[in-house]
């Protein structure tokens, strides 16, 4: 049998691929597709948003219109609360829940990884990230 190596892809040979991954973070801000992002964003396949919030607890459903107005768009909303789990306020959790979107609090270190590895995965996810 022959043994077979492969290199390792980086996240910058990932990002090519026209998928808004999350190449950097930290230092108040996260890296998308070559852009500095250093203010609450919304990201999923189709893009980058930014958020005119300060925090999680200032999220609405209002500021989640593109998902929510489309249902079936994504099944899994990731809130990344910045250096700490914040959850997200009971009545963004309900119009969540109303629109069929799962939500998953956790640090927004945790919920960019975890969008790459989803996206990578072809699955419909979405992720609200609050700078570090």
């Amino acid at each position: 049998m022959t043994e077979r190596h492969t290199a390792p892809i980086s996240m910058d040979e990932l990002a090519d691929a026209a998928l808004p991954l999350v190449t950097a973070y930290g230092g108040g801000g996260f890296t998308i597709g070559g852009k500095r992002w250093e203010t609450p964003i919304l990201v999923r396949r189709e893009g980058v948003e930014p958020l005119a919030i300060s925090g999680i607890a200032d999220l609405s459903p209002t500021d989640l219109v593109p998902l929510l107005g489309k249902r079936g768009a994504i099944d899994l909303l990731l809130v990344g609360g910045g250096e700490r789990l914040v959850q997200p306020s009971a009545a963004l959790r309900k119009a969540l829940r109303e629109a069929g979107i799962g939500v998953e609090a956790m640090d927004s270190g945790a919920a960019a990884r975890t969008f790459n590895v989803l996206l990578l995965e072809a699955r419909r996810v979405a992720a609200v990230l609050v700078p570090l």
